[in-house]
């Protein structure tokens, strides 16, 4: 599990980006790099990482369900997830 303040970092990051989306694309446009470089750095979308939803983990992480490969793992295992089931041939 990671520490929480990394998981309020994430969250105050993606909302900056939301934020600052509208502004950022009409720079863009524009093509005013100078404008652009005012803006605070986390308003860039670059900076986003994945997380995993429930843990906060950073490593491993499965786009289509948003969690962890660990937290995959025991949810699927415990029947949580729709659809998936273990494999056995």
């Amino acid at each position: 599990m990671s520490k929480a303040s990394w998981i309020e970092r994430d969250k105050r990051r993606r909302a900056t980006v939301a934020k600052y989306a509208a502004q950022r694309a009409e720079l863009k446009a524009r093509k005013d790099y100078a404008g652009l470089a005012k803006l605070p750095r986390d308003a860039s979308p670059v900076r986003l990482v994945n997380r995993c939803k429930i843990t906060g983990r950073r490593r491993a992480y499965i786009r289509k369900y948003g969690v962890s490969r660990l937290t995959f793992r025991e949810l699927a295992l415990a029947g949580m997830i729709p659809g998936v089931i273990k494999a056995s041939w």
